[in-house]
Formats: C-alpha cells, structure tokens, sequence
C-alpha cells in the first residue's frame, strides 16, 4: 500500500488531538500538522469545510474527526492483528529521563510472580505504585490505554496539592507514574481479559499470557454509558463537541448549548461564555459534587436551565438545532450552533470481573475503609470504588491506601506500616 498523505488539524491544549498523534507516531505514519488555534488560514479552511472542531484529520482526503481508531486502522490498511501487532511493538511513550515508561508484554513479566500488581495506571494505580514499590514490593503496572484516561485527557489541573501550576491531566499523570517507576516498577501496556483469585497466587489474564501476583489492586476508571444522544455521533466535529479548549474559537459569536450536572460542565460554559455570544447550560438531574454556579448566573451571556435534557440533535451538514424536553416534560425546538456534552453517567469500568469479587448493581467493587475488598489480598480504589466524588487527589488516596494494605497483606503483618521517611 502506498504512503498515506495525512493531515491532521489540531489546536494547542487539545487532549484529543495529542491522542491521534500519538497513533499515528505508534503505527509509524508520518504527517502533517496544522495548528488552528495558531494559523488563521487553518482556523479558516476548518469553517470552509463546516468542520467546528480539532482533531481533523484527513487520510488521502477522507475525512475522520475526533479520534476514531477503528476509522484509522480502515484508512490506513491496518487489519486488527497488524493495528495489535504495531500497538504492541511500539509501546505507548512518555518520555522521563530518555526511557520509555509503557513497554510491551515480554516472557520476563509472565514468568515472574508479582508481590504486586495494579490493574489501571491512572493516578489511583500510579499512586499505588509509587507506595507500593517503595515499599519494597516487586510492582507491575498493567494498562490498556495510558493516555485515554480521565485524568489522562484533562487538560488543565490547577488544584492538585504541591503542583503549583498549572499543568495538563497527563503532564501530572507522567510524573506520578515516573516516580512510581524510579522506585522499581514496571509498567505494561495491554488489556486484561479475565482474573482468577481463588487462590493465593492471583492470576490476571492478558492477551498475551497470564501474569500472576500476591496482591492486586484494582485501579480501572470509568467508562462512558453506552447510549448516545441522537444526533451525536452524526454531528460529532461538526458542531458537537467536548472540550471548549479544542474548539472554542469556533463559536466566536455564536449561540452555544452546554449539557453536564458536573464541574467540568459548568467550568466549561465559563470558559464558552468568553467567546459565544449565548451559552445555555442544561442541567438534566442535580449537580454532583462541589458546584459554584454563581459566576454563571452573573453572567448575562450564560442562561441557566435545570432538568432540561437533549433528546435530539439535528442539522443538515453541520448542527441547526435541538430537541430539548424541559423541567415540564415537554419539548421544544432551539436554534443553535453548538453542542457541548459533559454527561454523567460514567460507569466503573469493572466488567472483566465478572463474579471475582463483590460489586455493587453498577459494577463498583465494594471494599471496606483499607480498600480490602471480599478476597483476601485484593482491594479496589479510585473510580472503581464508589466515592462521594471523583477528583484525581482522592483516586491518589486510595491507591496509597491500598499499597500500604497490600505490603501488610503480602509481609504478613498485623498493622499497616506507613511510610514516614
């Protein structure tokens, strides 16, 4: 097959752009990059296009938005085996010191039995790990998607405790999962397929073998609901979006609807409010969490609208308007430009379980306060766990937590020995 011509039009700041990136540099694809939010003439063939939106990328003219990777592997002549083939000879890189932290499956790993092994490399996993592996147990790190993760997509933190400035979800993810890897642990990319804890040695199956351990700690996050609004999928890049980083500039003037019973959401339509000329924040259940609206609700370009829900998005080549069933259960048509989706609904990430260990109706593992869930030796945390709310320092928590349980487990002790010095 021929050398594909690739261009992928990004804007800075974007989580999802880096991603798409970061699949083509993994496959060995080169490209051309065309920042929108730096180059005007970018900025503007994007809108020529009707494409409100980064990543953009075009594969000898054939358009994918987002970051599709099932449409990527079509595009460009990667059958499943090769896309596995490639992913997995070419691990996932964060660069620390000039090594590569994510390396592939090797015989080493599935010949060793692990004092320790995490299943996620978010924060609560990374966190485990640096406790873990301080603490003198011999730790692995499994994850199938580094960079895919919530916190991994984040694209600013302000807020975590000792990072003064402000820096992306994955800059702070790399430095967790570096220093937990300059105390000894090792770090793996794959997907695990099923576990076994009957006994005293856990098994974790992976595509590639069986990895076994004395402990385990499971520190997946969540995973969005399956269901889609109508119209989403359609109009994805072309005026449904998911980060006002990425495409803000876009709706200079424009009239905007944000949907979320989050922070993000609200967080999100402040940051709309700078650019739109109306932003319309629904709210379809209560907020969760520790939510200030105030700032909205001073703002005469944000109007406010709570237990409204989308039923519909619809348009011909680009958004025109929505299907909105209001706190009155009845529905009404709006004129708009965009939508920007931040819904609740995440679910745990947890069904490779199945009966493992015990899980609440919505697949949370249920544990007690050491993070110790029904079988001996293995505990769950972070989004895993149900916790009044989500935030990448409680996730961190846990996974310390849950290390200092796992080196008590492992050694035998009576008491948890916390690591002062």
């Amino acid at each position: 097959m021929p050398t594909p011509e690739i261009i992928v039009y990004s804007s800075t700041g974007c989580p999802y752009c880096e991603k798409v990136k970061t699949f083509l540099k993994d496959h060995g694809f080169s490209y051309e990059e065309r920042n929108a939010s730096i180059h005007k003439e970018y900025f503007d063939q994007l809108k020529e296009r009707k494409i409100y939106g980064t990543p953009a990328t075009l594969i000898d003219g054939k358009l994918v938005l987002g970051f599709q990777e099932k449409k990527f592997n079509k595009l460009l002549g990667l059958s499943e085996d090769q896309a596995t083939v490639v992913s997995n000879s070419q691990p996932e890189t964060s660069e620390v010191n000039g090594d590569s932290i994510f390396q592939s499956v090797n015989d080493k790993v599935l010949e060793e039995v692990y004092d320790f092994v995490t299943i996620g490399g978010g924060p609560a996993g990374a966190s485990a790990a640096v406790y873990a592996a301080r603490g003198k147990l011999k730790t692995l790190v499994i994850d199938k998607a580094p960079k895919a993760g919530t916190l991994a997509i984040t694209h600013k933190i302000a807020n975590y405790p000792g990072v003064r400035e402000e820096v992306t979800g994955l800059e702070l993810l790399t430095r967790m999962q570096a220093q937990a890897k300059d105390f000894g642990a090792d770090f793996v990319r794959s997907t695990v397929l099923s576990v076994d804890f009957s006994d005293d040695i856990k098994k974790i199956e992976l595509a590639e073998g069986t990895v076994q351990a004395k402990s385990v700690f499971i520190g997946v996050g969540a995973k969005a609901p399956s269901g889609k609004i109508k119209g989403e999928e359609e109009f994805t890049g072309r005026g449904v979006s998911y980060c006002s980083t990425c495409d803000a500039a876009f709706y200079q003037d424009r009239v905007v609807v944000v949907v979320g019973d989050n922070d993000e959401a609200i967080h999100e339509a402040e940051t709309l409010a700078k650019y739109c000329k109306t932003v319309k924040l629904l709210i379809p259940t209560e907020l969760k969490g520790d939510v200030d609206l105030s700032h909205l609700e001073n703002n005469p370009k944000a109007e406010i609208y709570k237990r409204h829900r989308v039923r519909e998005i619809t348009g011909t080549d680009s958004v025109e308007k929505i299907v909105v069933l209001t706190d009155k259960k009845e529905e009404q048509v709006w004129d708009v430009d965009g939508v920007f989706l931040y819904l609740g609904g995440m679910m745990p990430g947890t069904d490779f379980l199945n009966g493992a260990v015990m899980r609440d109706d919505e697949g949370y593992v249920m544990v007690d306060e050491y993070l110790r869930t029904n079988v001996d030796g293995v505990f769950a945390g972070g989004d895993a766990r149900r916790t009044p709310i989500k935030q990448a320092v409680i996730s961190a928590a846990d996974g310390a937590i849950a290390a200092l349980s796992a080196e008590q487990h492992v050694n035998k002790r009576t008491k948890l020995r916390p690591q002062y010095s």
